[in-house]
């Protein structure tokens, strides 16, 4: 006989099986709930791609750049090239990110 404890009984709440589509998304579909694992992985998740989103075109061209202006003896030309471009294609890449998201979280067609 335990004195000290409290007893309740345990409540039931099933929670829905996580799927890839509350993961990658605020929202789930079809008016699932969203789990708690989901609401801390989805930032985690999203820092990840942001990251590669950025760094992948700046270390490509970065480097590619800096190859072309070694080979051709051309110094600053395809490194500044290489970058601006990354820096162009990082933006796209981070504002399809940021729309495909803003249309998840309001429902904007």
């Amino acid at each position: 006989r335990d004195v000290g404890k409290r007893t309740r009984p345990i409540e039931s709440r099933s929670s829905p099986p996580i799927s890839p589509n509350m993961i990658s998304s605020p929202h789930p579909p079809n008016g699932q709930r969203r789990t708690v694992v989901a609401d801390l992985w989805f930032p985690v998740q999203l820092a990840w791609h942001l990251g590669y989103i950025i760094a992948i075109p700046a270390v490509l061209f970065g480097f590619g750049g800096a190859y072309l202006d070694r080979t051709w003896g051309t110094s600053p030309l395809f490194i500044l090239t290489g970058f601006a471009l990354a820096v162009f294609l990082s933006s796209c890449g981070v504002f399809k990110k940021v729309k495909k998201i803003l249309h998840s979280v309001h429902d904007i067609p």
